[in-house]
C-alpha cells in the first residue's frame, strides 16, 4: 500500500459520530467498503441500528436550541474554517473518493474543490439571512418577517459525490442554524467520515452534526422519519426512493428537499460549433465516470451534422484511457459496483438489439474491477430504453432529429427534468429552446454546470427544491410574520 493511500485511509474513522463522540454500532456489527477497481476491502465501518439513529437524533435535538442561538458571525467563521481545513486536506480526501467510488484522481480533486466551495459560499450567506418590513395596504399594521431555522434535519447523501453532496447539504443547514443527522451511502462512507472529523476540528459543537453509516438505509432512516422531532429531510438519490421518503415525510409534514433522477438531453443543432460540442459532450458524459445525475444522458443531433458529430465523438471516446483512478493518465475509472455495471450493460445490449449501431466500446472487459468502456451508440431507435432511463455510466446514445420542435418534444418525453445541454450559434434559438425544455437547468455551449453560487435542482420527477446559490439556504429556513399595530 502506497503512503498516500495509507495516509488517506488513516484519516477516515470507521465508527459512528454521535454527540461529538466516535462510537461503535450498538450491535457491534460492521460492513465492508469495497474498492471498485480492485474489489478488495478498504475498511470495515460501523453498521448502525435504529437505536443508533435515534441516539443521533437525540443529540441533534439537544443541540438545536443552542446552535440556533449562535450569531451568524460565529456560524460563518466555523464554516469558513471548515473550508480551509478541507482545502488543506484536499489530497487525502481526493484519494479517499477515488479509492471508494472509483473516479480518477484528477476528477476527485475537482470534486473536493467544488465541495469545499459550498462551505465558503454558505459561510458568506450566513450573515445575509434577513427579513422584511412594511405596512399593510390598509396602513393599520406594521409587517415584520423573520427567518428562523427549520430545526433538526435528516441529510441523506448518495455515493457518486461522497464529499460534494455532503457539503452541499451541511453547508446551508449549519448556516441557517439547523442541527442534523447525516446518513451517507454505504458504498462510499469513508470520505464523509474524514470530513466530519474536520468539522469537529473546525469547531462545530457536539451534537450539531451526527453521522451514521449503515448497510441498510431504510433500517436507520425509517425511525427518524417517524419521529415528530425531525423537521426536515434532504435527500439526493433515485426517484423511486425519493417517492418513498416523500410519503413518509407527509405523516409529520416535514420540509423536504429532493434531488432525484436525471435523464439530461444533449441537443446539437446544425449551426453548432462541433469542436466545442464534442469537447462539451465528453465532459458532460464522462465526468465522474458518467455516474452523475446531471450527466448528459441522451444525445439528440440534427440530421445535417449527425454523422460528423458521431464520428468525432467516437474518436474522442475511443481515445480515453480506462483504469484504476489512482494511476496517472487515466480518464475513466471503474463503475461503483458490479450491479451498476450490469445495469449499464443491459441498457446498451437492449439498444443494440433494437437496431442501434455500436461505434465503440459496449463490451464488459474480463478481469478484476467493475470497469466498463466508453461507449458510443448511433441511430438509436426511439423505443430503446436507454433514451428514457438514467444510464449512470460512460455511454453516449445518439439519436437524429430534424426540427427544433422535434428536439424539444423528444427531450421532454421522459419523466425527468433535471438538466439539459444545448449547442447552437443562434441566441434566439437558445431562448426559445430553453423556454421549451422542462428542466431546472440549461447549459448552453459548454459542459460544466455545477457551481456553489448557482441553484441546482430539477422539475417533474427530478425533484423538489434547490441546493446552492442564494436559494439553497432558504430550504433550511422558515418565515415568521409578526404584526404590530401602527
Amino acid at each position: 500500500m502506497s503512503e498516500p493511500v495509507s495516509d488517506a485511509l488513516q484519516s477516515a474513522p470507521t465508527e459512528l459520530y454521535i454527540d461529538g463522540e466516535w462510537c461503535p454500532s450498538e450491535s457491534g456489527r460492521t460492513f465492508p467498503v469495497i474498492n471498485p477497481a480492485t474489489e478488495e476491502t478498504l475498511a470495515e465501518v460501523a453498521d448502525a441500528t435504529p437505536a443508533d439513529s435515534l441516539a443521533a437524533l437525540d443529540a441533534a435535538c439537544e443541540a438545536q436550541k443552542s446552535w440556533a442561538s449562535t450569531t451568524p458571525r460565529q456560524r460563518s467563521e466555523i464554516l469558513r474554517l471548515a473550508f480551509d481545513l478541507v482545502s488543506t486536506h484536499s489530497e487525502q480526501l481526493a484519494t479517499l473518493i477515488t479509492l471508494e467510488m472509483g473516479k480518477p484522481l484528477a476528477d476527485a480533486r475537482s470534486e473536493v474543490a467544488y465541495g469545499a466551495e459550498f462551505l465558503r459560499w454558505f459561510s458568506e450567506e450566513t450573515a445575509r439571512i434577513g427579513g422584511r418590513t412594511g405596512l399593510t395596504p390598509e396602513g393599520n399594521l406594521h409587517i415584520f418577517t423573520e427567518a428562523r431555522p427549520v430545526g433538526p434535519c435528516l441529510l441523506i447523501t448518495p455515493w457518486n459525490f461522497p464529499l460534494a453532496m455532503l457539503t452541499r447539504k451541511i453547508g446551508p443547514a449549519l448556516a441557517a442554524g439547523c442541527t442534523c443527522v447525516v446518513k451517507v451511502a454505504s458504498m462510499t462512507p469513508l470520505t464523509a467520515l474524514a470530513f466530519v472529523r474536520l468539522l469537529a476540528e473546525a469547531g462545530v459543537p457536539d451534537g450539531v452534526v451526527n453521522l451514521i453509516t449503515s448497510s441498510s438505509a431504510a433500517r436507520v432512516s425509517a425511525p427518524l422519519m417517524a419521529d415528530p422531532r425531525l423537521r426536515k429531510v434532504s435527500f439526493t438519490g433515485s426517484t423511486e426512493v425519493g417517492r418513498t421518503l416523500l410519503e413518509e415525510a407527509s405523516h409529520n409534514v416535514l420540509r423536504t428537499s429532493m434531488e432525484l433522477g436525471g435523464c439530461a438531453p444533449f441537443i446539437v443543432f446544425n449551426d453548432a460549433d462541433l469542436d466545442q460540442a464534442v469537447r462539451s459532450a465528453v465532459i458532460a458524459k464522462t465526468r465522474s465516470n458518467g455516474e452523475a445525475c446531471n450527466a448528459a444522458n441522451t444525445f439528440y443531433i440534427q440530421r445535417g451534422v449527425a454523422e460528423e458529430f458521431a464520428a468525432r465523438l467516437t474518436e474522442a471516446f475511443a481515445a480515453l484511457t480506462v483504469g484504476s483512478g489512482l494511476e496517472p493518465g487515466v480518464d475513466l475509472g471503474p463503475l461503483v459496483s458490479a450491479v451498476q455495471r450490469q445495469s449499464v450493460a443491459d441498457l446498451v445490449d437492449d439498444a443494440i438489439s433494437q437496431g442501434a449501431v455500436l461505434r465503440t466500446g459496449g463490451v464488459v472487459p474480463e478481469g478484476t474491477g467493475f470497469f466498463y468502456p466508453p461507449t458510443v451508440l448511433s441511430d438509436v431507435p426511439e423505443g430503446a430504453r436507454i433514451l428514457s432511463h438514467e444510464i449512470f455510466g460512460p455511454v453516449a446514445p445518439l439519436a437524429v432529429f430534424d426540427t427544433e420542435e422535434e428536439a424539444v418534444r423528444r427531450a421532454n418525453s421522459t419523466d425527468f427534468g433535471l438538466a439539459g445541454y444545448l449547442h447552437t450559434s443562434d441566441m434566439s434559438r437558445v431562448m426559445r429552446v430553453s423556454a421549451g425544455l422542462e428542466v431546472g437547468m440549461v447549459v448552453v455551449n459548454t459542459g460544466p454546470i455545477s457551481n456553489a453560487a448557482a441553484p441546482f435542482g430539477g422539475m417533474k420527477q427530478s425533484g423538489l427544491g434547490r441546493e446552492g446559490g442564494t436559494e439553497g439556504i432558504e430550504e433550511y429556513l422558515e418565515c415568521q410574520y409578526i404584526a404590530v399595530p401602527r
